[in-house]
């Protein structure tokens, strides 16, 4: 069955769950002692073997080395990247300051396509884009309230940056890839730069886990990246890269949604009126005028 445009939809929104489901899945690994490095390395390489399962087996994820070898470093090296860079913003600034920040990825892939001459801004992509933000500002109130750090802010826009160019990048190296394969050699070559890291300092956080954690990172590979890879790039296929960040944009609602229902955290107006404009946003961006 051919995947129409509202079924990638679904499959981007399912995606932006599973990845939203990110930071609660951290939040239970390190409440059980399991470093945060110790616990992304394991995700990303039990992730690879789920994925290589759910391809078929090594033969049918076999591939020429000239469309392996980029898949493998570049993919690899971007989501370790994207990742390192938005956790150390941590450091500076809160978590909400972060969201926001981040979150303007889809602003970033607007801007990098329409300059490009990839993609054209049409007004209700410009309409959804702000609702989408505004919707995150909402959830997250005035990241701008007080000075940021400037090593905070940097790493933080660093981080949203990189998305925004790593988004196409996924969609350039995986064309006419199965998602599935894509996503196996792309988690393998982060779980690789992201092992080497874990040896160079201290090798025994790979191994310092409780049976409980080891749960809560079986979870992760099959939910936040078994999942979330394969159904994220069969949409991402179909919508391309600026109907795909816009629609991720639902993840910190989920966040928020998840927070509440496992760690107990309250949802604030803010966040039920910022859902809204998200939900705004996506059902926007499936419009289509009418022709005679």
């Amino acid at each position: 069955m051919p995947t129409t445009p509202a079924r990638a939809t679904l499959l981007v929104l399912l995606a932006a769950c599973c990845f939203g489901s990110v930071s609660i899945l951290t939040v239970l690994g390190r409440a059980e002692g399991a470093t945060l490095l110790g616990i992304l390395f394991w995700r990303y390489l039990l992730g690879s073997a789920g994925l290589l399962a759910v391809s078929g087996g090594p033969a049918r994820v076999r591939l020429p080395r000239e469309r392996l070898v980029p898949i493998i470093v570049l993919g690899g090296a971007g989501q370790a990247i994207v990742t390192g860079t938005s956790l150390a913003s941590l450091d500076y600034i809160p978590a909400a300051t972060l969201g926001f920040l981040f979150y303007t990825y889809p602003a970033w892939v607007t801007v990098i396509a329409a300059v490009r001459g990839i993609d054209r801004l049409t007004v209700p992509r410009v309409i959804a884009l702000a609702l989408s933000l505004g919707g995150i500002l909402l959830m997250v109130g005035n990241p701008f309230a007080s000075r940021l750090p400037t090593v905070g802010l940097v790493l933080a826009l660093g981080s949203a940056l990189t998305y925004a160019i790593y988004v196409p990048l996924l969609n350039h190296l995986g064309r006419d890839v199965a998602p599935a394969v894509t996503s196996t050699w792309l988690t393998l070559g982060t779980a690789v730069i992201l092992g080497a890291i874990a040896l160079a300092t201290a090798p025994a956080q790979l191994t310092a886990l409780t049976p409980r954690a080891w749960g809560v990172v079986v979870l992760f590979a099959l939910v936040s990246t078994v999942l979330a890879f394969t159904v994220f790039l069969r949409g991402l296929a179909i919508l391309g890269p600026v109907r795909t960040a816009i629609i991720s944009t639902v993840e910190p609602f989920w966040t928020a949604l998840l927070g509440a229902l496992v760690l107990g955290q309250p949802i604030t107006k803010g966040v039920v009126a910022g859902g809204a404009c998200i939900a705004a946003a996506v059902a926007l961006l499936q419009w289509r005028p009418r022709t005679r």
